[in-house]
C-alpha cells in the first residue's frame, strides 16, 4: 500500500472513502475499549490484553500518521519534524507512553489522554450532517456567548467573595481556603453534600444567602438557552416560510 492510500484511509473523506469511515469507527471503538480497564483497580489477564492489543494499534496509526506527515501538514520534507509536536501528535504519544512496562504505574493516569484522540475521530459523525437541534443548540450557545460569559464571571465572582467571607467567619471549620472554596460551590450548586459545613449562626447565615444566590445563578443560564433556542426556532420557521414565499 503506498503512502497515498495511507493517508486516504486514515485520514481520507469519509463521505467518499467507506474505508476511512471503517478505519475512524475502529479507532473509536479501540479508544473506548481501552479505557476500559482504567474503570478498575484490579488487574486481570484480560486487562493485560486489552491494554497490550489496544496500544499496538495506536502506535501503528501514529506510525501511519508520521509516514504520511507530510500529506497532512503540507510543508514538505520538514513536515515528518513537525508532525511529531502538533497538538495531536503529543497527545497520541502521551496515551501510548503509560502503557510502556516502565511507566505504566506511575503514569496510568496519562492514558485518559486517549479521550482526546476521539476529537479526530469525531469527523466520523459528519455522515449524520448533525442533527438540526444540535446545529440550533450550538448556534444559541454562539450567539449568547457574552451572556452566558457573564453569568460564569458573577458565579465564579461569588464563590471567591463566599469562600473569603466564611473562612473569615469560620476559620476552624475550614482547614484550608481550597475547602471553603468547596464549600462555596456546593452551596452555590445548592448541591449540598454535607461534608463540610458551618456551624456558628454568622456561618448558617452566610450559607443561607449563598443557597438562594446559587438558586439564581444557576437558573440564569437555563433561561437564557430557553430564551435563545425559542428565538432560533421562531427564525427558522421564518426563513422556511419565507423560503417557501420564494418559491411559489
Amino acid at each position: 500500500m503506498n503512502r497515498d492510500k495511507i493517508y486516504s484511509l486514515i485520514d481520507g473523506n469519509i463521505e467518499t472513502n467507506k474505508w476511512s469511515n471503517c478505519y475512524d469507527y475502529s479507532m473509536m471503538v479501540t479508544i473506548i475499549v481501552s479505557l476500559i480497564p482504567l474503570a478498575f483497580k484490579t488487574k486481570t489477564t484480560t486487562f493485560n490484553l486489552i491494554d497490550i492489543v489496544t496500544v499496538i494499534i495506536f502506535i501503528a496509526d501514529y506510525i501511519l500518521r508520521l509516514i504520511t506527515a507530510d500529506k497532512y501538514l503540507k510543508k514538505g520534507a520538514i513536515s515528518f519534524l513537525l508532525y511529531p509536536i502538533t497538538p495531536m501528535a503529543i497527545i497520541d504519544l502521551i496515551s501510548i507512553l503509560p502503557s510502556l512496562t516502565i511507566l505504566s504505574s506511575g503514569f496510568r493516569i496519562f492514558k485518559l489522554f486517549r479521550l482526546f484522540r476521539t476529537f479526530r475521530v469525531f469527523k466520523a459523525f459528519k455522515m449524520f450532517r448533525y442533527s438540526k437541534s444540535i446545529m440550533i443548540i450550538l448556534n444559541v450557545v454562539k450567539k449568547q456567548r457574552t451572556a452566558l460569559v457573564a453569568v460564569l464571571t458573577f458565579a465564579v465572582g461569588y464563590i471567591l467573595i463566599a469562600s473569603l467571607v466564611v473562612f473569615n467567619v469560620e476559620p476552624d471549620t475550614f482547614n484550608s481556603f481550597f475547602d471553603a472554596i468547596y464549600w462555596a460551590t456546593v452551596s452555590l450548586t445548592t448541591v449540598g453534600y454535607g461534608d463540610i459545613y458551618p456551624t456558628s449562626t454568622a456561618g448558617k447565615i452566610v450559607t443561607m444567602v449563598s443557597s438562594f444566590i446559587g438558586i439564581a445563578i444557576v437558573a440564569l443560564p437555563s433561561g437564557i438557552l430557553t430564551a435563545g433556542y425559542m428565538q432560533e426556532i421562531k427564525n427558522d420557521q421564518e426563513g422556511a416560510e419565507q423560503e417557501e414565499k420564494r418559491a411559489l
